[in-house]
């Protein structure tokens, strides 16, 4: 009877033992996949921001000169830190490159670009649309912003500013 009772008290044991390993396997598992959740909306929140940078001139009436050269900025930068040199043709969205297109030209630059002849370039085109204020325009020149975003980055890739 003695040899039986312990035979039982170990058989306890060992199933004890067997559902706190289930417990934690399930618990572990639970947890990881709660943490990539959380790392997957961190993701997108990073992206939403990001693209908020282009996407809120989208829509409004007083997008000036210093609006699109700001979102030149951005892209410039954006392309100097992935190490991107400037490109010849539209960004295509593959990629985390951004275009910025005014009037149908590009205007963001890319790694190998001097920040004195990127400073320069943008205020000749500054320049370029406050010479063109009149005594019968005071205004500067409006713009109408539309960005385009990539189906496989989610991110802006292309902002095409155009005079209204």
């Amino acid at each position: 009877m003695e040899n039986a009772s312990k035979a039982l008290l170990m058989a306890a044991g060992v199933l004890i033992g067997l559902m706190i390993i289930s417990l934690a396997v399930l618990l572990f598992a639970s947890f990881g996949g709660t943490s990539s959740q959380i790392h997957d909306n961190v993701e997108e929140n990073q992206i939403s921001q990001f693209n908020s940078q282009f996407t809120s001139y989208e829509g409004k009436e007083n997008v000036t000169i210093y609006d699109v050269i700001t979102m030149a900025n951005l892209a410039t930068e954006n392309n100097k830190y992935y190490e991107f040199p400037r490109r010849s043709t539209i960004a295509t969205g593959e990629d985390r490159y951004i275009t910025i297109l005014l009037n149908g030209t590009a205007i963001e630059y890319g790694l190998n670009d001097q920040s004195t002849n990127i400073e320069k370039e943008y205020n000749k085109i500054i320049s370029q649309d406050v010479n063109e204020i009149t005594a019968t325009s005071t205004e500067l020149k409006k713009y109408n912003v539309t960005t385009t975003i990539s189906d496989i980055t989610q991110r802006v890739y292309l902002v095409e500013c155009r005079e209204k």
